[in-house]
């Protein structure tokens, strides 16, 4: 049987792993003229908005990611409902 909180301990164990992931693997770094021209197309209001919006999609993919990849091993290897 399976515990009541296994799915909120999962996603909250894969939720700390992309954040972790998140510190340790550095974001996409822009040159000045890309910056000031991705402000411009965005209606961005100065480069500190940018920022913010570059982190928040780069946590993002990571999570997925990370999500993703554990899931797949997760079910791959350490699964008890696997066929053998």
């Amino acid at each position: 049987m399976k515990h009541p909180l296994e799915a909120l301990m999962s996603a909250a164990g894969i939720l700390l792993l992309a954040f972790l992931s998140c510190l340790l693997l550095p974001a996409p770094a822009l040159t000045i003229d890309l910056a000031h021209q991705l402000i411009k197309t965005f209606h961005l209001l100065d480069m500190n908005q940018l920022y913010t919006i570059i982190f928040c999609l780069w946590f993002l993919a990571l999570g997925a990611i990370e999500y993703f990849v554990i899931r797949f091993i997760w079910r791959r290897w350490f699964s008890i409902n696997r066929e053998a």
